[in-house]
């Protein structure tokens, strides 16, 4: 690639992960009469829908083509603690709705860490005990780095009581190979994550370094020997084939699915659908991860950052 391409590449994500970071943006662009209907067409490809039981269509089909599923209902940072108990109802109710077998994820600022930690910890028990009751996994996005100790602070009074509530980690945070092995001691799914938020370089690895592919595949080993339940959520065919190599290629006796492994590989919806398939096809337990909600500007505006290529197809959905 030509080195002008790349810093305009560059210059381009880091413009799209200031607009995500705008709350008030996250209102105003969909309501837009005129950009919000465009940037309605963009969210489509990365989101199920605004609604539940949209969510919960698209999650039978996910597991119809043979894939797990991960839902969440979108809101972070939401700054209204009466609005963090109401939006902590539907989360209650996917757990519910939702297909058997489907997890459930939320950004614990939905749900009132932006408010008050007490308020959250209330709100996910809530949440914990109506996907314990259901047989479900309950997973805790990742979010900011002026949030992480706060996120794994309540992660780790959750597991004192819930064995089936997982944690994300990013693996372009510098912390996290401080933070990864006190994980590995607590019950629940590791999620492994690039990360894309934006962070300084004194905190995190920029997305474009070669380091934060080091890091992330050090990590990963460390999960896959561990025998820890983890997810490698990953759309980067190079991490994915040499996490695939480090496991052997394959599962034992090549099952499809095997449920007794503890690792898994996952995508986000609208990205690497191919790579799941790949994945399956190699005996690997596979997720694809699902949002769904109104509130999609941030998210999407992420999604586009991690490649800025995506820009393009994002012109041609809003033309279409």
């Amino acid at each position: 690639m030509n080195p002008n391409d790349t810093g305009l590449s560059s210059q381009a994500a880091q413009v799209l992960r200031t607009l995500a970071l705008d709350e008030e943006l996250k209102w105003r662009i969909p309501e837009d009469p005129v950009l919000g209907p465009l940037a309605r067409k963009v969210a489509r490809r990365y989101v199920a829908g605004a609604t539940l039981p949209e969510a919960v269509e698209r999650a039978h089909r996910i597991q119809a083509a043979g894939h797990r599923v991960n839902v969440e209902y979108m809101g972070e940072s939401c700054r209204d603690a009466r609005r963090a108990v109401e939006e902590t109802d539907t989360f209650l109710a996917a757990a519910r709705l939702l297909p058997p077998g489907c997890s459930v994820s939320l950004d614990l600022s939905h749900i009132g860490l932006a408010v008050d930690p007490g308020l959250a910890l209330a709100n996910a028990t809530r949440i914990a005990e109506a996907t314990a009751a259901t047989g479900r996994e309950m997973m805790i996005s990742a979010e900011g780095s002026d949030r992480t100790d706060a996120v794994l602070d309540l992660h780790r009074t959750l597991g004192e009581r819930f064995d089936h509530v997982g944690v994300t980690v990013q693996a372009r945070l510098h912390r996290t190979a401080d933070d990864l092995p006190e994980l590995l001691t607590r019950p629940g799914r590791i999620r492994l994550v690039k990360g894309a938020f934006l962070e300084p370089e004194s905190i995190a690895h920029p997305r474009e370094a070669p380091a934060l592919t080091t890091a992330y595949l050090t990590y990963a080993r460390q999960l896959a020997d561990s025998g820890h339940l983890c997810s490698f959520a990953t759309h980067d065919r190079e991490l994915i084939d040499r996490i695939d190599h480090h496991l052997g290629g394959r599962n034992k006796d090549g099952a499809p699915g095997e449920a007794g492994v503890p690792w898994e590989f996952e995508t986000l919806l609208g990205l690497g659908a191919d790579r799941l398939d790949a994945m399956a096809e190699r005996g690997h337990p596979t997720r694809e991860y699902v949002v769904f909600g109104t509130e999609w500007w941030l998210y999407v505006c992420n999604r586009l950052a991690e490649d800025p290529q995506r820009l393009l197809q994002a012109l041609v959905d809003a033309a279409a």
